[in-house]
């Protein structure tokens, strides 16, 4: 199967707000910061150097903050604060919820080597725990009647009854930001601002909740291994725990710095399979951290039968269609039986 891959495109000029993040020789030494400031509060040209500024970003690095993004930081610490009483729970409690066939529930530490990594053979298993949770639906919704992966329904710890409404807040909450960031999508790969709009009113957001503890690691071994996410986008509140790092272009680790109240953003492979390569899903990876550290990912993923066929403003002569056409769940579904323990929802031995 194909894998992630790079756009060939010829390296622009970057915007001017960009600038203050790269160096001479069009180097980025630090991950770029949007303001969303004026984006949400209507201004069309603040919208529109934003679209630009995403484009360069998503063609160079891949990774981004976000500040003044209108997120309610309320449920985010209350999540965080969730996670971090059901990852203190025994073990034998927190395997009650263990991950089942509709990739939903806890995974242990030590059940995911990311085979499908383009940058470094992992050999080693992660150290971390998590707990997968899907976006939140009523029992009769349709995607769970049909049995779809990753879509519920999921399971909730009864010894701690507010973290169910903890974690559903925390979801809706950063979708909002999911939702406000696709005209801007959009608009960077030369489409109308609402394109991407009919792909997203039944979004298959998956959250993967993490805890990385400060345990001593093996030769290759990470708290999780080099990597790109399988997302069309992935969102998630920056830790003031270092271990977060991002590969750059030129083959060199970068830290991901602590920016208060920011969220960092990157572009998963099925946006890149989506947009023939166009777009960078770049590889990252969490090293062992000096203490206890707690990470809530948001894959904000369109509808499960949305078709990554390469967008025609990505297509040319040049650099043509790379990928056969998949859907979310066909996808997401290679990506983790290929990276996942058999009892840990996936298929490797």
């Amino acid at each position: 199967m194909s894998t992630a891959a790079q756009f060939d495109t010829t390296r622009t000029a970057p915007p001017v707000a960009l600038e203050t993040v790269m160096s001479d020789d069009g180097r980025f030494h630090d991950i770029p910061t949007l303001d969303l400031g004026g984006y949400l509060a209507g201004d069309t040209a603040a919208r529109d150097e934003l679209a630009a500024q995403l484009r360069y970003i998503q063609e160079n690095i891949g990774f981004y903050y976000v500040v003044n993004h209108g997120i309610d930081r309320e449920p985010i610490d209350a999540a965080y604060a969730a996670l971090e009483e059901f990852c203190a729970l025994p073990m034998e409690e927190k395997l009650k919820l263990k991950i089942n066939e509709n990739s939903v529930g806890y995974i242990p530490s030590e059940s995911t080597v990311y085979v499908t990594s383009v940058i470094n053979e992992n050999t080693e298993k992660d150290l971390n725990e998590t707990i997968t949770l899907a976006r939140e639906r009523a029992p009769d919704h349709p995607h769970i009647r049909a049995g779809y992966r990753f879509c519920g329904p999921n399971p909730w710890p009864e010894s701690l009854p507010r973290f169910k409404t903890a974690m559903v807040d925390y979801q809706n909450e950063m979708s909002k930001l999911g939702y406000a960031m696709l005209p801007l999508y959009a608009l960077a790969l030369d489409k109308p601002a609402d394109f991407f709009e009919p792909y997203f009113t039944e979004p298959t957001w998956w959250t993967r909740n993490a805890h990385y503890p400060p345990a001593k690691a093996k030769e290759n071994q990470f708290g999780i291994a080099p990597h790109c996410d399988h997302s069309f986008m992935t969102l998630l509140p920056i830790s003031d725990v270092p271990g977060l790092e991002i590969l750059t272009p030129e083959k060199e680790w970068m830290v991901a710095k602590p920016i208060k109240d920011s969220i960092i953003v990157n572009t998963g492979e099925f946006l890149n399979r989506w947009t023939n390569g166009r777009f960078m899903p770049t590889p990252h990876r969490v090293v062992p951290p000096r203490k206890d550290r707690y990470s809530m990912a948001m894959f904000f993923n369109p509808n499960p039968e949305t078709v990554a066929d390469p967008l025609d403003t990505c297509i040319s002569d040049d650099n043509p269609a790379r990928f056969e056409p998949m859907t979310v769940l066909e996808y997401m579904s290679w990506y983790i039986d290929t990276n996942y323990k058999r009892d840990a929802g996936g298929t490797q031995s």
